[in-house]
């Protein structure tokens, strides 16, 4: 598991780019930025919902710190941490 606790700074905004229907649950730090990559097929919020956790659990957040403020359905996203 990647620790991102340095990222856990109240209104700080965290850009990454989701691969649903990757092989397994993880976040990767590369030079182009985050990467998450989410079992889940993205239908019905089910890959937004992922990440989030996914993403919280990096942090070492609760999920209701999380708010998807870009990119409902787009693979780019932008969280911000309350």
């Amino acid at each position: 598991m990647t620790d991102l606790s340095h990222l856990a700074i109240p209104g700080n905004e965290i850009a990454l780019r989701v691969t649903p229907k990757a092989s397994r649950n993880e976040i990767r730090v590369g030079e182009d930025g985050l990467r998450a990559y989410v079992t889940v097929v993205p239908e019905n919020g089910k890959a937004n919902a992922a990440v989030v956790k996914l993403l919280a659990k990096a942090l070492g957040v609760a999920k209701s710190r999380l708010t998807l403020i870009r990119g409902e359905t787009a693979r780019d996203k932008v969280f911000r941490l309350d």
